[in-house]
């Protein structure tokens, strides 16, 4: 049986294996809902990136992992024996990266709206660069790092004005963004003038980022065309050398059978080819490139597994299988009507053929895993997984109904180990008074 990715598998009893362990196992161990991460592939796709930035950007070249994909201390470790930095974009990242034992050097700092003690917190922690957002943020960290007697280095995030034809709740490329500040309005040259005048500052360089599932890389030549651009111009009437780009994250995961393959190193060495030949034509140095893939990183290393509850079908209408889970632990389908490649885990070698849609336990109708899918018809007790589910799950999972948040496990060479207990009903109103 072809599955989705090569860390997947049918054992002899029919169920499905991650990593090589069987998820009946799993489930019976550390019960369901559980959310599945295989390290091994979040090694591989670390690899895919540090290895092809560094052979076609250069060696000071390095992806960031995006915290906000998955932030658990566990994952952390992984990614900085990886040779990677993080990107955070909070306060709770960053003190959840320190915690881990992530130096904060090699922390990057995102936001649109700072707080003053936000800003605070990062300067004290040492964060290596603050993405700054805008003029408001700008001067709001000049001020807080001389208070401090820190010169604090940092990327101004640009907007260049793309589409790079993604979901509009993902796209972050355009003009009419709340991220960033304007190239085409002329704002950013406002924006970088007072920022190379702040005395507790010093500009590194540029950030810009312009949304997620993209699987070609003509949008990020057209972001490169820009920014050289730009830069070349902020060079020749400041004398400011641009050390460092930042072109954000983005790159698409399979999601269904739909989804095109992804070479990511080929995308990489297309882009670094046109950054070349852009640099040359507009005479400057070659920076430092810095890439955040974050859901490229942990999404196909994730699977989460359900038990099912009831099978209710409605004759001329639709049959539902109901799950122990939905959107509290992930969301997005009610968000985004994200797809999902759905399993019956338990009876894996019986033909899908049985049409329905997966249906959350939440009191919402729009508690739903996926509509009008074919799975091996399952019964009440049954394993149901739902693949590529390893970003933005387990950070954008809630309490809502009171249910609790599942456990997390993680699992290399054959071998499992529990990283996030699941919640007790103690845990919900551990802050309640």
């Amino acid at each position: 049986m072809k599955l989705l990715y090569d860390n997947l598998s049918v054992n002899e009893q029919g169920h499905l294996t991650v990593g090589g362990i069987d998820t009946a196992e799993l489930a019976a161990e550390y019960g369901t809902p559980l959310y599945i991460l295989d390290e091994d592939v979040v090694r591989k796709n670390c690899r895919t990136y540090t290895q092809a930035m560094r052979r076609y950007f250069g060696e000071d070249s390095a992806p960031l992992f995006a915290s906000k994909a998955l932030c658990v201390k566990s994952i952390y470790p992984v990614v900085q024996s990886e040779g990677m930095c993080v990107d955070t974009v909070s306060p709770g990242e960053i003190y959840t990266a320190l915690a881990a034992g992530f130096p904060p050097e090699k922390m990057f700092f995102h936001g649109t709206n700072k707080t003053d003690e936000d800003i605070a917190y990062g300067v004290e922690s040492g964060v290596g660069y603050f993405v700054v957002d805008n003029l408001n943020e700008l001067r709001t960290l000049d001020r807080i790092a001389g208070a401090k007697g820190l010169c604090q280095d940092v990327l101004l995030r640009l907007t260049v004005g793309l589409d790079p034809h993604t979901l509009e709740a993902i796209n972050t490329g355009r003009v009419d963004s709340q991220f960033g500040v304007s190239i085409d309005t002329g704002q950013a040259d406002v924006f970088v003038r007072e920022a190379l005048g702040c005395g507790n500052i010093r500009v590194a360089g540029f950030h810009s980022h312009i949304g997620s599932q993209i699987f070609e890389s003509d949008s990020f030549v057209r972001q490169i065309d820009i920014l050289t651009e730009f830069a070349a111009r902020i060079e020749r009437e400041t004398g400011h050398h641009t050390g460092i780009l930042n072109i954000g994250g983005g790159f698409g995961v399979r999601y269904t059978d739909d989804d095109p393959q992804m070479d990511i190193e080929a995308r990489i060495r297309e882009i670094s080819e046109h950054l070349d030949q852009k640099c040359e034509e507009y005479g400057i140095q070659k920076p430092v490139i810095y890439m955040e893939p974050g859901r490229s990183i942990v999404a196909d290393a994730g699977v989460t597994l359900y038990t099912a509850g009831g099978v209710k079908e409605i004759p001329g209408y639709r049959n539902y299988v109901t799950v122990n889970g939905g959107m509290t632990d992930n969301p997005r389908y009610a968000l985004y009507r994200s797809q999902y490649t759905v399993l019956n885990a338990s009876k894996m070698k019986e033909a899908a053929d049985y049409e329905c849609t997966v249906a959350g336990r939440c009191c919402e109708s729009g508690d739903r895993i996926a509509e009008n899918i074919s799975i091996a018809r399952p019964e009440r007790g049954d394993l149901i997984a739902v693949l590529t589910t390893g970003a933005y799950n387990y950070s954008m999972a809630s309490n809502y109904n009171r249910v609790p948040r599942p456990a997390m496990v993680m699992i290399s060479e054959g071998k499992a180990r529990l990283i996030v207990r699941r919640e007790s009903f103690e845990d919900m109103i551990r802050n309640e008074i």
